[in-house]
């Protein structure tokens, strides 16, 4: 898929909301090759999905050994909004806490109190975290209104042929 092709689906207003949530499922191959999702909290920065993860989290040998990545960004309510991504997972090891990982929780509904109160278990928690950066090299959004899963999409264009026929 072209850049240019991967822009105009993620600029797309309804794309933009689902970048502007806070949980994504991130599917990657374990290290026994069998297949893993998790959800996880993200951030859109623009050009890619960051997501955090401690030091010692078991998908990071999995990641570093295969890095590709697939994400799914969807909604609750039928029928779904769904955002499919996939990219290579970049791994940036930091210390602190990084800012992505405040952000990813910013949503969640606390008081400021409880917010100061979770912040600082947080930071005491962990001395690092690893960044999981992916720009994403593929992107597709159902919303089955304008846009269908492919496998639809080919069977409303064969019934269009055939009736064109």
């Amino acid at each position: 898929m072209q850049p240019s092709e991967i822009a105009e689906v993620l600029n797309r207003p309804l794309s933009q909301e689902l970048l502007a949530r806070d949980l994504t499922r991130l599917a990657y191959v374990g290290q026994d090759d069998t297949p893993r999702v998790v959800p996880i909290g993200f951030t859109w920065n623009g050009r890619e999905v960051v997501m955090c993860t401690p030091k010692n989290a078991p998908k990071l040998p999995s990641l570093r050994r295969n890095p590709a990545v697939a994400l799914t960004i969807d909604t609750e309510v039928h029928p779904p909004k769904i955002l499919l991504l996939r990219g290579r997972a970049e791994l940036d090891v930091v210390e602190g806490i990084p800012d992505e990982f405040l952000q990813t929780n910013g949503t969640y509904e606390m008081t400021p109190e409880q917010r100061a109160e979770w912040e600082t278990e947080v930071r005491s928690l962990y001395d690092g975290m690893v960044r999981i950066v992916v720009a994403p090299t593929w992107a597709k959004l159902i919303d089955f209104e304008t846009t269908l899963p492919t496998a639809v999409e080919e069977l409303v264009r064969q019934r269009e042929e055939r009736r064109r026929a």
